[in-house]
C-alpha cells in the first residue's frame, strides 16, 4: 500500500508547478500538462517516486545509518526540523556551512569547539575571565548552537541526503555527489533532476504538499528504526541463548573441587604490578 495517495497529494497542492517560461526540460517525464501558464506536475509518478524512496529510507536506517535532512527556505524550515527531530535525524535549517561534507573533519571541530565551551562553563573557567571575554565566548557559543547544534549527534558523514528545493540547496547536493552520498528530494518544475538519485516531482513551495511528503518518508523511517530495535532485540536473546548451557549438562562439584578451581583461576597479583611497572619503564 502506497505511503500517500493521489487525493492527499491533490489537497496538498503538490501538483502545481512553477511558471511555463521557467522550466527545466529534464522535468518533463514528469509533468502531466500545462494550464493557464503553470506546469502540473503528474501526482501518479509522485506517489511511486514517494514509496520508491521510503522504501529505500527504510533500509538505510534499518542498518543504522544516519540521514541528513536539508533545507534552508522559510516554508521548510521549521517543518523539516520538527519532522527530522520526531526520528533523530540531523538536519540543516540555518545556512549550510560550505564544506560541511566535503571537510566534515572540520565541522566537527566546530561542534567539539561547543563541547569546551560548556564544559568551560561547568568547571569554573568562565569565572576567571573577564566581562568581555565571557561575553565574546558566549556570542559564539550561540553562533554555533544556531548553524551547527542540529548535527551534535552526526559523528561521521551521513549515508543519505534529504534536500527541498535542490536550486537552492545546490551547495549541499554538489557535495554530496561528489562523496558518491545519495541524494533524497523534492524536485519542482523548474529544478534540474539529474542531479538527485531519489526524484520526488512536487510544489516544493507549499508548507502543506511539503509536510505530506516528509510525512510519508519520516514514517518509512520509523518502521526502519523499530525493525531494527527487533532484530537487535532478537539477535541478543539468540546469543543469550547459545551462551547458556543446558541445565542437564551441568554436574555438581565438591567444595574441594571448587576451592582448587578457585586458587588456579586466581591471579599473581604481584606479577601484574611487576608487569605494569616494567612497562612503564619501558
Amino acid at each position: 500500500m502506497s505511503k500517500v495517495s493521489f487525493e492527499q497529494l491533490l489537497d496538498a497542492g503538490a501538483h502545481f508547478g512553477h511558471l511555463k517560461r521557467k522550466w527545466n526540460p529534464a522535468m518533463a517525464p514528469y509533468i502531466f500538462m500545462e494550464r493557464n501558464g503553470i506546469h502540473i506536475i503528474d501526482l501518479h509518478k509522485t506517489v511511486a517516486k514517494i514509496d520508491e524512496a521510503s522504501a529505500a529510507l527504510k533500509q538505510i536506517v534499518k542498518s543504522g545509518r544516519k540521514v541528513l535532512f536539508v533545507s534552508t527556505k522559510k516554508q521548510a524550515k521549521e517543518v523539516v526540523a520538527e519532522r527530522a527531530v520526531s526520528v533523530g535525524m540531523p538536519y540543516v535549517t540555518e545556512r549550510w556551512p560550505g564544506g560541511m561534507l566535503t571537510n566534515f573533519a572540520t565541522i566537527r571541530k566546530a561542534v567539539k569547539k561547543m563541547a569546551a565551551i560548556d564544559k568551560m562553563s561547568q568547571d569554573g573557567t568562565f569565572k576567571q575571565l573577564s566581562k568581555r571575554e565571557r561575553l565574546q565566548i558566549t556570542r559564539q557559543r550561540a553562533k554555533l548552537e544556531k548553524n551547527l547544534g542540529s548535527i551534535v549527534d552526526l559523528n561521521r558523514l551521513p549515508s543519505a541526503l534529504f534536500v527541498v528545493d535542490v536550486m537552492k540547496e545546490h551547495i549541499a547536493v554538489a557535495e554530496a555527489n561528489r562523496l558518491s552520498i545519495p541524494v533524497f528530494a523534492i524536485v519542482d518544475t523548474n529544478s534540474d533532476p539529474n542531479a538527485v538519485n531519489f526524484v520526488i516531482p512536487a510544489n516544493d513551495d507549499a508548507t502543506k504538499s511539503i509536510d505530506l511528503i516528509l510525512g510519508a518518508l519520516c514514517d518509512a523511517i520509523k518502521e526502519g528504526l523499530e525493525e531494527r530495535k527487533v532484530e537487535k532485540t532478537d539477535s541478543a536473546t539468540t546469543e543469550e541463548g547459545e551462551q547458556a548451557p543446558p541445565r542437564r549438562e551441568r554436574k555438581t562439584k565438591t567444595a574441594k573441587q571448587n576451592l582448587a578451581e578457585t586458587a588456579e583461576e586466581t591471579p599473581n597479583v604481584d606479577e601484574e604490578y611487576k608487569s605494569a611497572d616494567e612497562a612503564e619503564t619501558e
